[in-house]
């Protein structure tokens, strides 16, 4: 089985007997080696010991005052943002707790990308023996911005940190439609270059295609039917819908903030413009095989799913909506 998202630290974890992740020292010191951290020549002497202290003992408690007594503003912030993540690691025993207490409780000041970092490497976990590059390529939706265009009649999703080089020398069509740097190569995904994507996974450089009745969307469906399996213990059926005609929102989930605007204005009886159907990417409708006896009542209503780009053209979806959103109960038994 091919290994893939290096980058995400899930070498650095350990499972529960639940097939959680356990949090680790080893996981938890990768953080020191964050460049926000590593203390440059000019640190100073209180900021060393800190992280010297950290690297010996990462669960070591850190005082409020001993972060004010940094000299460096910047790296006074940077550490209390960190110190401040750590502790909420470290008041659970797995990532999938730490993370689902957070969306809980609203996120808070936690910055979006140790968010996104928590959801990279748990749906690393998710994934494990996945042999579909087109789930796991969908799956990056999760965590990662991605540039949306439409390319041969096709609607292509391409990571956004990617294709935000500052080389305007294109190399193909696509490459030039997306403004992407040279020397940065983007692929579409398809059945011939798939098997490439392992080894290309940290890179994030293989586009998706997301239009309507293909793989991708199809894959995105898979992801997020293990994503809630694993973390709420609940079967869903996750199927792909062509239009938004007639689709009676009983019950829906907006996988991103432009997504819940749109159910949102549905659910009142809108109707949509043009402009804003065409931001729509996907729509699915889910179905709950085993749900909890405890959850709220839907009858038997599917759950809608709406994934949609904002005006300027990039989707920014966020998974937890999906665990907040649906009729169950199980979230808030979870700690």
């Amino acid at each position: 089985m091919s290994d893939f998202w290096l980058s995400c630290g899930h070498h650095l974890t350990d499972r529960d007997a639940g097939g959680w992740l356990l949090v680790t020292d080893e996981f938890l010191k990768a953080y020191l080696a964050r460049p926000e951290l590593t203390a440059p020549p000019e640190a100073c002497a209180v900021e060393r010991a800190l992280h010297a202290a950290l690297l010996a003992e990462p669960r070591a408690p850190i005082g409020s005052d001993e972060i004010a007594a940094i000299g460096d503003a910047d790296a006074r912030e940077n550490w209390r943002l960190m110190v401040g993540f750590r502790d909420q690691l470290v008041r659970h025993q797995t990532l999938e707790a730490a993370y689902l207490d957070l969306i809980r409780r609203k996120v808070g000041d936690t910055p979006p990308l140790f968010l996104n970092q928590l959801v990279h490497v748990i749906l690393r976990n998710v994934l494990d023996g996945c042999d579909d590059p087109f789930v796991v390529r969908a799956a990056e939706l999760f965590f990662r911005p991605q540039r949306m265009t439409m390319y041969n009649e096709a609607l292509i999703a391409a990571d956004e940190e990617t294709i935000a080089g500052t080389n305007p020398a294109p190399l193909s069509p696509l490459v030039s439609m997306l403004g992407i740097p040279a020397g940065d190569q983007i692929d579409i995904l398809t059945d011939d270059n798939a098997p490439s994507y392992w080894s290309r996974s940290d890179l994030f450089d293989m586009a998706l295609d997301l239009s309507v009745g293909r793989r991708g969307v199809a894959a995105l469906g898979e992801a997020v039917e293990r994503w809630v399996k694993h973390i709420l213990s609940i079967d869903v059926s996750v199927e792909p819908l062509s239009e938004m005609r007639d689709v009676p929102l009983t019950w829906y989930v907006g996988l991103d903030a432009e997504g819940t605007r749109i159910g949102d204005a549905l659910w009142r009886g809108a109707e949509l413009d043009e402009t804003t159907r065409r931001r729509v990417i996907a729509l699915f409708r889910l179905t709950i095989g085993n749900p909890d006896p405890n959850a709220a009542s839907i009858g038997d209503d599917p759950v809608y799913l709406i994934l949609a780009m904002t005006a300027d053209k990039v989707l920014r979806m966020k998974p937890q909506n999906l665990l907040t959103g649906l009729p169950a109960t199980r979230l808030a038994a979870i700690t």
